[in-house]
């Protein structure tokens, strides 16, 4: 991760992004306004938010020039989390924020099934059966989900939806992920069905 924090929900495997020098942790993104008056919807990336997102919580921001955000106002209902700060005052305001990061301080260990960028990038992938399918060698963040760089044995690199249905196990201590990809996502293919390559148009 770039590295912001991303949270398990009932879906997804959640990896944990730092700022790895001033040990910040992604808390949320800021998402769409919602309204005029500079309300802003959160894609939230932690498992306990009402700790988090409180009135008066001061939030480092990684948006230049805006060094923290203020929450006035926070609400949450079935569509999401919304929340005001006080120095956005206007929509226009509000929108320029969109997709900024905000950070807090490292106060721990890591969430469960939670992991900083750097405890992935490096670990064998292999497939269920154990056959060898290459290494992490980064993680792509995207709006939704994060993805896997998966440094297949070709030299080739794949990207892995980083979600439990496709990423059963993360072991950090024994070196290793497990990847149970679906046909054409990766060339290697399991021993059982002859542990080559399969072509790629």
């Amino acid at each position: 991760m770039r590295c912001p924090v991303l949270v398990l929900s009932a879906w997804t495997w959640s990896t944990l992004t730092a700022a790895e020098t001033a040990l910040k942790l992604v808390v949320a993104r800021i998402g769409r306004p919602h309204g005029i008056h500079g309300e802003v919807s959160l894609d939230v990336r932690t498992d306990s938010p009402g700790d988090r997102l409180v009135s008066g919580a001061r939030l480092a921001t990684d948006r230049d020039g805006i060094v923290h955000l203020t929450v006035s106002r926070v609400r949450h209902d079935t569509t999401g989390w919304f929340v005001r700060f006080s120095e956005v005052a206007s929509r226009e305001d509000a929108l320029a924020l969109r997709g900024a990061a905000l950070l807090v301080d490292d106060d721990g260990p890591p969430e469960p099934d939670a992991w900083y960028p750097h405890q992935l990038r490096g670990l064998a992938v292999t497939l269920p059966d154990g056959s060898p399918a290459g290494e992490v060698c980064g993680l792509v963040q995207g709006p939704a989900q994060d993805w896997l760089e998966v440094r297949e044995p070709s030299g080739v690199i794949a990207l892995v939806p980083f979600v439990r249905a496709l990423v059963p196990v993360v072991d950090v201590a024994g070196g290793r992920i497990v990847v149970d990809p679906p046909p054409g996502l990766l060339e290697v293919r399991p021993s059982d069905e002859g542990g080559s390559e399969v072509d790629r148009p």
